[in-house]
């Protein structure tokens, strides 16, 4: 079952439609292109109300990422604001199977009940988004957008309980690479991240490890595709975060399991080493024995989550 969980995480985000031919005169996806990509997002909506919780309502929303229409939830705390806000990106859940603010619903409680304004966007695809029917081709980049995009419509919108100046992002596994790229494509769109046993920071790492293991006829079609690592360097070098670390330009807190079985703690060895040679405001917490999603350590993780983002957005 972990097999094919990680199969299907690799599959979703990582790899492109590989049967699908790319004009040969559009560049390829890459983190440059998308560093100077023009965002958006706007329209910010509030639908109905799905749930009253003792310290805060959550709602239904949905937001304009480009020409999609993307949705999520809100946990909006009780009280008077403006609150700060956390954006949550979630990690790999199938599509076919995604309902509406599915994935890190137990942090989502968490942060609201403390203070924070919880928006966890679905994701072009997932839940009622919009579909992108394009999205395999582009390396599913396309996540990445809507998260950016989640921050354009907080801040483009009127609704008074927004702390528009005190925006902080987590990303849990397949949302972890979502984060990865943004603060090296997007070092300022937010205050602070929190990276929560995230993928590889190395394109080429994830690649390995799901598909050329996993399904060598599918990797054979991306390098026939893009080339290999040997034969074609720069693409590989592009979509991988590990390169960009120089971009940083905001604290992270990096967090991950040493038993963890879906992204090895090794991948989170490396950026914490390279994070700190670059001399950036990194914090790093590993948990001997702790899973991909902590189980007993969790409520340590998110004691210094709280303790993270009460920094820096507080």
């Amino acid at each position: 079952m972990k097999q094919i969980f990680s199969l299907f995480l690799l599959l979703s985000f990582f790899v492109p439609g590989v049967l699908a031919k790319q004009p040969a005169e559009l560049a390829p996806p890459s983190l440059p292109k998308l560093a100077e990509q023009k965002f958006n997002g706007h329209d910010f909506q509030v639908k109905k109300i799905l749930a009253r919780e003792k310290a805060y309502t959550r709602y239904l929303i949905t937001y304009k990422s480009a020409d999609l229409t993307i949705s999520g939830i809100m946990n909006l705390p009780k009280g008077d604001g403006p609150f700060p806000v956390l954006i949550l990106a979630h990690g790999y859940i199938n599509p076919k199977y995604y309902t509406v603010g599915r994935g890190l619903k137990r942090e989502q409680d968490y942060f609201a009940s403390r203070g924070y304004l919880v928006i966890h966007p679905d994701y072009r695809n997932h839940g009622l988004s919009d579909k992108d029917p394009e999205s395999q081709d582009h390396f599913r980049l396309g996540y990445v957008e809507d998260v950016i995009n989640v921050v354009y419509a907080v801040r483009a919108s009127d609704k008074g309980y927004f702390d528009k100046e005190n925006i902080g992002l987590m990303g849990h596994s397949l949302g972890g690479g979502i984060a990865l790229n943004i603060m090296v494509t997007q070092p300022k769109l937010v205050k602070a991240i929190s990276l929560y046993a995230p993928v590889s920071a190395d394109y080429y790492d994830n690649f390995n490890r799901w598909i050329r293991r996993g399904r060598p006829d599918v990797a054979q079609k991306i390098i026939d595709q893009h080339g290999s690592l040997e034969s074609n360097p720069k693409f590989w070098r592009e979509l991988s975060a590990i390169n960009y670390l120089d971009k940083v330009a905001l604290p992270i807190l990096l967090q991950h399991g040493t038993a963890d079985e879906s992204c090895p703690v090794e991948w989170s060895d490396r950026l914490a080493r390279e994070l700190k040679a670059a001399k950036k405001n990194i914090t790093f917490e590993r948990y001997d024995g702790g899973k991909h999603e902590f189980i007993k350590y969790w409520p340590a993780f998110m004691k210094k989550n709280v303790e993270f983002f009460d920094e820096y957005l507080k």
